[in-house]
């Protein structure tokens, strides 16, 4: 059993199944994402962690003790709300304090975890100002100063940083990894943005309409991501599918796919699984990440299916250290992510290189990754 353990859990809100029997198990001190597009019900599960929604059926158990019974004042969770959830009338040690106090600690008990916390998250000057008097990321740094003096068993975020501007996102994102590391606290946080899902995460859980579509390690859901609904929601820009079929190579098998001329070109598969060795003629889809189809020096001189590839260059997007340029292959619009001082212009060919050992295939049909 893991230390927190969602077992076959639905949601029905009336007739309407809004969560399909999921199943996710996050081990002691981990940091798990639920991430996913609004609607996909991630925040729905986090409430029913914190028992703020009932369980419709299964089961949630922390410690392997079922807590779906248990009222949320009794579980040992703590939550960080994207509303911030402060009380307006009292001071910032006031909010940090609340919650212990409600739980039966002494006050001067209270003050040393508050005072701690506080040092932690230096906001020790705030502590006798009013939420009204902070701005958004010192607001954000009570809500989780108060969920912290309680030291929980799991920490509970939902969408915590979806107020702040840009550059706050960043420096917050940052302070929420250092205090996981510190702490180390079992960790559950919703978010819709992927970028926070894979700076932030041990492990991601993406979701789509209630149903959980891959659950793994950063680098496993970029890489390899299960079907075509991960491979365009992870990654920013998210990964090219390309129409494209099977063929016999002069070098094994290989793909077909047309460029922006419409000129087929075929590019070899690298260790292809066995089962495709008797495929030629099927149509997939090659998944392929902006930046394994890249310029001559920018590709991985280590990578051991490297292919050239010259095509027309649609136009380019200058993004500071990278360029990002869109052309055309198997029929799609795709991005390439080069160098930023990549010398490449609009409506001109260009020579390219794919790294063909980064390369993933899906079904059509299925949606499915296959190899």
């Amino acid at each position: 059993m893991a230390f927190l353990d969602i077992i076959g859990v639905t949601k029905r809100f009336g007739s309407v199944k809004v969560l399909h029997e999921i199943n996710i198990g996050v081990e002691e001190g981990e940091f798990l994402v639920l991430v996913g597009p609004s609607g996909c019900g991630k925040s729905t599960l986090l409430n029913m962690i914190a028992g703020l929604e009932i369980v419709s059926s299964g089961e949630i158990r922390i410690r392997d003790s079922r807590i779906n019974e248990v009222h949320p004042s009794q579980r040992d969770i703590a939550m960080v709300f994207q509303s911030y959830a402060l009380y307006p009338n009292m001071t910032v040690g006031g909010n940090m304090a609340f919650g212990l106090e409600m739980h039966g600690i002494s006050k001067s008990e209270r003050q040393a975890l508050v005072k701690e916390v506080a040092e932690l998250l230096q906001i020790t000057p705030l502590l006798d100002r009013k939420p009204s008097q902070l701005s958004g990321g010192q607001r954000q740094r009570v809500a989780m100063g108060r969920a912290l003096v309680r030291d929980p068993d799991v920490f509970l975020f939902d969408e915590p940083l979806s107020n702040l501007d840009a550059k706050l996102r960043v420096d917050m994102r940052t302070e929420i990894k250092k205090l996981h590391l510190k702490l180390g606290t079992t960790t559950v946080y919703v978010t819709h943005d992927q970028i926070e899902a894979m700076t932030l995460s041990t492990r991601i859980a993406v979701m789509m309409d209630g149903h959980l579509q891959q659950i793994g390690s950063p680098a496993e859901i970029y890489q390899l991501p299960s079907n075509l609904f991960v491979a365009g929601f992870m990654g920013s820009p998210p990964m090219n599918l390309i129409p494209a079929k099977i063929v016999n190579g002069n070098d094994g098998i290989a793909l077909h796919v047309s460029l922006h001329s419409g000129e087929m070109t075929a590019l070899n598969l690298y260790q292809p699984s066995p089962g495709l060795l008797n495929q030629v003629g099927r149509e997939v889809i090659l998944g392929l990440r902006p930046e394994s189809i890249t310029d001559p020096d920018s590709a991985d001189r280590n990578s051991p299916a490297n292919q050239p590839l010259l095509n027309r260059i649609i136009i380019t997007e200058t993004a500071g250290s990278d360029t990002f340029v869109k052309t055309m292959l198997g029929g799609v619009e795709i991005t390439s992510r080069m160098r930023g001082d990549s010398e490449v212009s609009a409506n001109s060919d260009a020579s390219l290189v794919v790294d063909m050992s980064k390369a993933v295939l899906f079904d059509p049909q299925s949606e499915q990754r296959i190899s």
